[in-house]
């Protein structure tokens, strides 16, 4: 029985940067022999175990068999006889394929070190066609490591998978594991740019891949095409290190300009309305979580009132805050803010421009959240007033204090 460091770790430790849990191939073993050692299973389809001090996950080293359409169709074997080499040419990318012995030799037979120091993301073999969900790794690694560059021959791989309908396969779990997991790196629009170049985008999002080739007024949006300002407001979602529900709500928020009729461009009018409808479609069919999915279309709806905000009054301010529930969600508009502000820096030239709309509107919440609605109820009430006319009060208080 041999153990070997593998996987992240080992790439992590090649570039310099720091790296998060280790994992480890065994060779040679049976799982009688690990639980005899104190090891403990987890693995459901696959032969895996923690170790019984470190907690660190051990695998049995195995092949796959493909044996039917999608992620999950896969035959797994694995025995003593499954050679290291076996295991890592399972894997998906030759970065990932590395793996380290205890005396810190290198066992690399794809070469994933030099890729690593020349920056391309190349499969290891043809195995990486059976499972779809590695053309959304791919993407994701590329969006985390922006000077490497995809494997032409990795891209065509990609490319046929798609035509032969793989990425069809895939379930909305694991799309949206893969699509968080890439919103939060540190350039996401690489990700969008290697699905969408593979064909990959148009399956998955096709709301956001018609973004593309639709053009906006250049007098806002010099960089004119909404595909590449919408690439441009998710990378500065991560510029400005926003949480997840902001840059999923970035993604979302102009997706109803990819349906205006041509003889409508640039304008988009009322697409505000057509991308919470579509932001709804996308959160229903991958399952999207709450809390990004009412950000979403919270953002889509409001982001233009928003970025006009500083032409209204108190009253049409308070309209906003009450629309956006920022009264009792004080928090989430805080989100919503970002989101706008991402959106109104992500244009070309104005990235550095400031936006004192987030400022202003959050002052506003404040001096709101600020009045003590319980003490004008009851002036109101010692006033006489009742029903209605207790809310109007306390609205009246909110409003002087705008």
């Amino acid at each position: 029985m041999k153990t070997y460091q593998v996987g992240g770790a080992v790439r992590d430790r090649l570039l310099g940067i720091a790296h998060g849990d280790r994992d480890w191939v065994v060779v040679g073993a049976t799982p009688e022999q690990l639980l005899a050692l104190g090891f403990t299973p987890v693995g459901k389809d696959f032969p895996v175990f923690l170790h019984p001090h470190t907690r660190e996950e051990y695998a049995l080293a195995r092949t796959e068999r493909k044996s039917a359409p999608g992620y999950r169709g896969f035959v797994v074997h694995a025995d003593p006889s499954v050679t290291l080499e076996d295991d890592l040419r399972r894997r998906d990318l030759t970065v990932n394929a590395i793996a380290q012995d205890d005396d810190g030799t290198l066992i690399d037979p794809f070469h994933g070190a030099a890729d690593l120091q020349a920056g391309v993301l190349r499969h290891v073999s043809e195995a990486f066609a059976e499972d779809p969900v590695r053309i959304l790794r791919l993407a994701r690694f590329a969006a985390r490591w922006p000077r490497f560059t995809v494997a032409d021959e990795t891209l065509a791989l990609c490319r046929a998978m798609v035509q032969a309908g793989e990425v069809d396969a895939l379930v909305p779990e694991r799309v949206w594991q893969e699509l968080s997991r890439g919103l939060m790196e540190g350039e996401p629009s690489r990700m969008f740019a290697v699905l969408r170049e593979c064909g990959a985008l148009a399956r998955l999002l096709p709301e956001v891949d018609r973004l593309w080739g639709v053009p906006q007024p250049a007098a806002h949006h010099p960089e004119i095409d909404t595909g590449v300002h919408l690439m441009m407001v998710l990378d500065m979602s991560a510029a400005l290190a926003a949480q997840l529900p902001v840059r999923y709500a970035c993604l979302v928020h102009d997706l109803g300009k990819g349906t205006t009729p041509q003889d409508e461009w640039p304008r988009h009018i009322a697409h505000e309305a057509r991308s919470v409808k579509l932001a709804d479609a996308i959160a229903e069919r991958l399952r999207v979580p709450t809390e990004c999915r009412e950000l979403g279309e919270m953002v889509a709806r409001e982001h233009g009132n928003i970025h006009r905000s500083e032409s209204l009054d108190a009253a049409a301010t308070l309209r906003l805050l009450e629309r956006c529930d920022a009264l009792r969600r004080p928090e989430r508009f805080e989100q919503a803010l970002l989101a706008c502000e991402c959106d109104a820096r992500g244009r070309t030239g104005r990235e550095d421009e400031p936006y004192p709309q987030r400022a202003r509107l959050s002052a506003a919440l404040k001096a709101v959240l600020a009045v003590d609605a319980t003490a004008a109820a009851a002036q109101a009430v010692a006033r006489g007033a009742q029903g209605p006319a207790i809310g109007d009060a306390v609205r009246q208080a909110r409003l002087a204090a705008l």
